[in-house]
């Protein structure tokens, strides 16, 4: 069965942006270029909601830099009920029935892995259906307070998470990995 994992960028206090911030909220550095670069360079399906493609595809589908370059080759699945194709994005593909019915049927093929970048609606739909295998939060060290949108957790039902590993990038950024638990663990 193909994994999927979840990929979500966050603020301290646990939004996905917030009004006129930058990309990668300001911080992009070394360390987070290199991990981008890496985790882009592995075979993968990458999936995304119709606002994070229209987002995405306005600055990737023409752009000659290598990121863009190589999020054009890899396969990308839309999830929406208004898109049609053919798609401006190369390799791209739009499904528009039930979300976790589409989802089910992707894992259970041979493939790639599937990956998340942004899409808090999708990861939270994904993550209510038990279709997340690896939760990973890359934590900006910002708190947004009023002026955050798009709150990641906003919603989301009380759901246990397995430890699997951190990292630390360019001295003030946190990656987070976890694994969603069926089980709530007991502290000693």
């Amino acid at each position: 069965m193909r994994e999927l994992i979840a990929d979500m960028f966050v603020s301290l206090d646990g939004y996905a942006s917030g009004v006129n911030q930058p990309a990668y909220f300001g911080y992009f550095g070394q360390d987070l270029g290199g991990w981008v670069h890496e985790n882009l360079a592995e075979p993968q399906v990458l999936l995304m909601g119709r606002v994070t493609y229209e987002a995405m595809a306005g600055f990737s589908a023409s752009a000659k830099d290598e990121l863009s370059v190589r999020m054009r080759e890899l396969p990308k699945v839309v999830f929406s009920s208004t898109l049609r194709e053919p798609l401006v994005w190369k390799n791209t593909r739009v499904l528009s029935g039930v979300l976790a019915d589409e989802i089910r049927v992707l894992k259970q093929q041979p493939g790639d892995p599937l990956r998340t970048i942004g899409s808090v609606s999708l990861v939270k739909s994904l993550m209510t259906q038990g279709l997340v295998n690896r939760l990973r939060l890359m934590v900006f060290p910002l708190v947004l307070g009023s002026a955050g949108r798009e709150p990641m957790f906003a919603g989301y039902t009380h759901t246990h998470l397995d430890f699997l590993q951190t990292k630390v990038l360019d001295s003030r950024l946190v990656l987070l990995e976890y694994r969603p638990s069926a089980e709530p663990h007991s502290v000693q």
